[in-house]
C-alpha cells in the first residue's frame, strides 16, 4: 500500500498552499514541516524509507536545496508533485516528477496552486499572498471574490499571523508547531470562519502585536533614503517577529530596502526585503554568503558568522544604499 507525504514550509504560503490542495483533493498523508528556515525537508522522507509507489507533494520548499534528496526519491520510484516559487536550479526531467515552478517576484506558491486549481480555493491563496508581503498580488487575486475593505484587511491580518508563527530557530520558539496549525486550519473552507471560530487566531494576533511593539522600539543601525538595517537581540520574541517586522518596514517605506538581523551566540540570522517599488536583488545579495538564498524580493541568510558581519553590511550598502 502506498504512503503519501505532504512536505511544506511552515509559513503562511506553505500552509495555505497545502490547504488549498487538500480542500480540492482530500487525502490522508504524513506531514513533514518545520520552522520557515527549515527547508531541507526531503531528507526526512528518505529517513522514513519511502518506497516505489509512494507519493510526495512538496510545497514552498526550494528544489535547489533539496536536489540530492529529490533525485534519490525519484530514483527509488517515488512519485512527486512539486509546487514552488524559489530559485529551483535545474529541474530534473523524470517521469515521476510533475513540477509547477514560477519564480516571478509577484507570485507565491499558494498563487501557483491557485492557478493549478483554477481559483477554486481562492480565499486561502489571498491569505498566503498577504502573508508573503505580496499585497498588490493579494488584492488582484481577491478581485473576483467581491470582498470589502474590512474583509481584505482581516485576510491580511490572518496572513501576517500565520507567517509570524513560522519564524524561529526551532519549533520551541513558535506558538504552534506548523503541522498542528495546519490540522487546526484543515476543516475550514473559508478563512473568515477560521478567524471567528478558532482561539488560535486570537493567540497569534495578540502575540504578534506584542512582539511587533518590541521590534518597533528598535532603532536602525543605519538608515538612508534607500536602505535601512536593524539588529534585534538574541531572544525568542525577536526570532519570531523578524519576518513580519521586515514586511511591515517594507510596506511603510516601499522605496527602501531593509535588512533585519537577529543576534545569536555565533553570529546572526538575516532577513532582507528588497524595495517593494523595485523587488529585486535580495536573492543575489544573500547568495553571496554561505547558507544564504531566497527570492528576488525577499531572501535571508540562516547563519551569518560574526566575522562576516562587516562584509554583509558592505554588500547590503552596495546593493541598495545609493
Amino acid at each position: 500500500m502506498s504512503t503519501y507525504y505532504d512536505i511544506f514550509n511552515g509559513d503562511a504560503d506553505g500552509l495555505c498552499a497545502l490547504h488549498q490542495l487538500r480542500l480540492a483533493t482530500p487525502r490522508h498523508a504524513q506531514l513533514i514541516t518545520g520552522v520557515k528556515r527549515d527547508i531541507q525537508l526531503l531528507d526526512r522522507v528518505q529517513a522514513q524509507a519511502a518506497r516505489a509507489g509512494d507519493e510526495i507533494t512538496v510545497l514552498d520548499i526550494s528544489m535547489k536545496s533539496n536536489a540530492a534528496a529529490l533525485a534519490a526519491l525519484l530514483g527509488r520510484g517515488v512519485k512527486c508533485q512539486y509546487f514552488d516559487h524559489h530559485a529551483s536550479g535545474v529541474v530534473p526531467r523524470h517521469a515521476n516528477l510533475t513540477a509547477h515552478i514560477d519564480t516571478a517576484p509577484d507570485i507565491c506558491t499558494s498563487l501557483i496552486v491557485d492557478r493549478h486549481l483554477e481559483g477554486r480555493q481562492r480565499p486561502w491563496a489571498v491569505v498566503a499572498a498577504f502573508g508573503d508581503n505580496l499585497v498588490a498580488s493579494a488584492i488582484r487575486a481577491a478581485q473576483p471574490l467581491d470582498l470589502d475593505h474590512t474583509e481584505l484587511a482581516r485576510l491580511h491580518e490572518l496572513g501576517d499571523c500565520l507567517n509570524y508563527n513560522a519564524y524561529g530557530d526551532t519549533v520551541d520558539d513558535l506558538h504552534y508547531h506548523p503541522a498542528d496549525l495546519y490540522r487546526t486550519i484543515e476543516p475550514y473552507r473559508d478563512p473568515r470562519e477560521f478567524m471567528i471560530d478558532e482561539p488560535v487566531f486570537d493567540v497569534l494576533k495578540n502575540a504578534c502585536r506584542e512582539d511587533l511593539y518590541r521590534a518597533e522600539e528598535t532603532k536602525p543601525e543605519f538608515a538612508v533614503d534607500t536602505a535601512a538595517l536593524y539588529v534585534l537581540p538574541d531572544a525568542a520574541w525577536a526570532r519570531r517577529v523578524n519576518g513580519v517586522f521586515g514586511n511591515r518596514l517594507a510596506q511603510e517605506n516601499p522605496q527602501c530596502a531593509h535588512a533585519v538581523l537577529v543576534s545569536k551566540a555565533d553570529g546572526y540570522v538575516v532577513s532582507v526585503r528588497a524595495p517593494l517599488a523595485n523587488p529585486s536583488g535580495a536573492d543575489a545579495l544573500c547568495a553571496r554568503f554561505e547558507t544564504g538564498g531566497g527570492r528576488k524580493s525577499a531572501a535571508g541568510i540562516n547563519r551569518l558568522p560574526q566575522a562576516r558581519l562587516a562584509a554583509f553590511v558592505d554588500a547590503f550598502r552596495e546593493a541598495y544604499a545609493r
